[in-house]
């Protein structure tokens, strides 16, 4: 199974939640992947030292942000009458891996991933 992060989840581990760990060890023990979205990780990282978010990056894809994430995102943002960026690009990065989202909040993923009719899991962290 594939998991994607979201912001609230990359604080959870620094602040070594058991819970979020778990559910990272098991996601990658059933033979998946864990994928942060750039714009998750920037939202994130203030510098360091953050010892528990690097070793949880250690075990993470980073998908990029370029201009076809861009363009995808701002329609995202259109079709919603939205804003938040880094919401959208979690979305959409979900979508395209068919993944679970790890999150702190889920009602705003929710309402982006109606949007484009497809039924996106979300896991409270």
């Amino acid at each position: 199974m594939t998991l994607v992060y979201d912001t609230g989840a990359l604080l959870a581990a620094e602040r070594d939640d058991r819970t979020m760990w778990a559910v990272h060890r098991r996601g990658l023990d059933r033979a998946g992947q864990a994928v942060v979205p750039a714009v998750v990780l920037g939202q994130a990282w203030r510098g360091g030292p953050q010892p528990q978010l690097s070793r949880l990056l250690k075990g993470c894809f980073i998908e990029s942000f370029d201009e076809n994430a861009g363009r995808a995102v701002g329609r995202l943002l259109r079709d919603t009458g939205t804003s938040d960026v880094v919401d959208a690009h979690v979305v959409l990065t979900a979508l395209r891996y068919q993944a679970a989202v790890l999150t702190s909040d889920p009602t705003d993923l929710q309402r982006l991933a109606a949007a484009t009719k497809v039924r996106l899991r979300l896991h409270q962290v």
